[in-house]
């Protein structure tokens, strides 16, 4: 039987949330009302951004040709008619890839997905902070935790499977839980993808010797809290290195993935990395950490400056004729 974050209740909540900042206005996506930076890419865009105008934005960066690779369309969704994909011009992110007991991880998930085997006994959990700096729908934050699955309709033994995801940049993961700090950030997961989205605080910092990052819930309750070195980063040409994660979820009871692509231009990645700080208390992304009894960081990778595309959701047929 799985389970997830319970986020019902949160996710329908009215909650205060520390973003937007400044002046505002409200829109509606998905039949909701929710309130966005006035002046800001929602407001002036409506997700289908001039790329002239961010080009000259200076918070973006010099280089956006990984977009202009990528052309919006106007396609149907489960709330509307939405322009796709969606962009993240500026992000980081820090990533800790944990070793869990498969026994743990197959609670968790829903027939017919599998976690991944990275040893013997045990699978791999990821949990991320990001910092969305620039995007379509405005700046937020956001906390994962997910489980790595093997890919879908592949037959091949779970350790080749994963060196071929290593190898080629490409995993595939089921989202456990993912607050975020913004009711647009919110309504957009909750209500376009189905994912277990609710309101939090939540930060993430990077200078140029630590990353510090914590999550608590609207009330102030404290729940995760990351402190770790910066370790030594490295420049990577745009487009050179480029990774993609595939999130599978159920949506109006089919199976759905959701491709995300990234590209690194600032980033480390260390194996078993040391000093890092990692507390928990009671909050819901503590408690699932314990639930999924993760244990030994096998990998951090960490990204200062990156960017991102976010697909639409696209049917999983291998998994049409699979009863779970």
């Amino acid at each position: 039987m799985s389970s997830t974050v319970n986020y019902s209740s949160a996710a329908s909540s009215k909650a205060s949330t520390p973003r937007p900042k400044g002046p505002t206005i409200q829109v509606e996506f998905g039949g909701q009302k929710v309130d966005v930076p006035k002046g800001g890419y929602y407001d002036r865009y409506r997700m289908n951004p001039n790329l002239d105008e961010v080009a000259r934005d200076p918070a973006v960066g010099p280089d956006i040709d990984f977009f202009w690779k990528i052309p919006k369309k106007l396609v149907d969704s489960r709330v509307g008619q939405v322009y796709a994909p969606n962009f993240y011009y500026r992000t980081r992110s820090v990533q800790l890839v944990f070793l869990a007991p498969l026994d743990r991880l197959k609670s968790k998930l829903p027939s017919p997905l599998e976690p991944i085997t990275a040893f013997p006994g045990y699978g791999l959990v990821a949990l991320t902070f990001y910092s969305y700096l620039v995007c379509d729908n405005d700046p937020y934050n956001e906390v994962s935790i997910a489980i790595i699955v093997r890919q879908p309709g592949k037959g091949s033994y779970s350790m080749t499977q994963l060196l071929s995801s290593i190898w080629n940049r490409t995993f595939y993961g089921y989202v456990l839980a993912l607050p975020v700090d913004t009711e647009i950030a919110r309504v957009r997961g909750v209500y376009g993808y189905q994912l277990p989205k609710w309101l939090a605080n939540i930060n993430l910092e990077m200078d140029d010797h630590n990353i510090k990052a914590d999550i608590t819930a609207t009330d102030g309750t404290p729940d995760l809290t990351l402190d770790v070195p910066l370790p030594a980063l490295k420049k990577i040409p745009s487009q050179s290195s480029i990774g993609t994660n595939n999130a599978i979820n159920k949506i109006d009871g089919k199976w759905y993935q959701v491709e995300v692509q990234a590209n690194p231009l600032l980033a480390a990645q260390c194996l078993f990395p040391r000093n890092v700080k990692l507390s928990q208390s009671d909050g819901p992304l503590s408690k699932l950490l314990n639930e999924l009894g993760v244990s030994t960081i096998l990998r951090m990778d960490v990204l200062k400056d990156a960017q991102m595309v976010l697909n639409m959701p696209t049917p999983l047929k291998v998994f049409d004729n699979v009863k779970s």
